[in-house]
């Protein structure tokens, strides 16, 4: 009964966030000797459970109706000159300020980062962005422009 009153305590007082292991190191700090097997029987029985604070985020969306691209590359990701093959993708990273998109365009033959964007929301500009950016970089590298209404390559002189 003292070991469930300091459980309850200490759960309390985290706002439901300990689970197992910090509870069972938060009563041996507090002096009683409790392994994590009993306290987590404990809580089980006793209706204890941990809060998730944060969610998972599902960013993946298979049950669509929109086609699906072709793989050009089929596991090939070797290759033999600059700006012939890119791969792309978009990572989350949660922050204090909530979640953050990054989208990256790496060059598969020098595994350089060739283009990138930030947001704090994932839509399809995000990659666009990104994807703008690394023809830009390349094109300016190889003496073109791109005019901002045409998209059509310019070649400088």
């Amino acid at each position: 009964m003292k070991v469930l009153a300091h459980i309850r305590e200490q759960y309390s007082l985290s706002l439901g966030s300990y689970g197992r292991p910090r509870m069972a190191m938060e009563l041996k700090e507090a002096g009683l000797d409790v392994g994590e097997r009993r306290v987590g029987r404990l809580m089980r029985i006793n209706g204890i459970k941990p809060v998730r604070t944060r969610k998972h985020k599902v960013t993946t969306d298979s049950h669509h109706r929109l086609g699906v691209a072709a793989n050009w590359l089929d596991g090939n990701f070797a290759a033999d000159m600059p700006n012939r093959k890119w791969a792309g993708d978009i990572t989350y990273v949660w922050t204090q300020e909530g979640w953050l998109y990054l989208a990256v365009i790496l060059d598969l033959h020098s595994r350089r980062v060739v283009g990138w964007a930030v947001s704090d929301r994932m839509k399809k500009d995000l990659a666009i962005r990104a994807l703008d950016m690394a023809v830009r970089l390349t094109a300016a590298a190889r003496g073109l422009h791109f005019s901002f209404r045409s998209r059509q390559p310019i070649l400088l002189l």
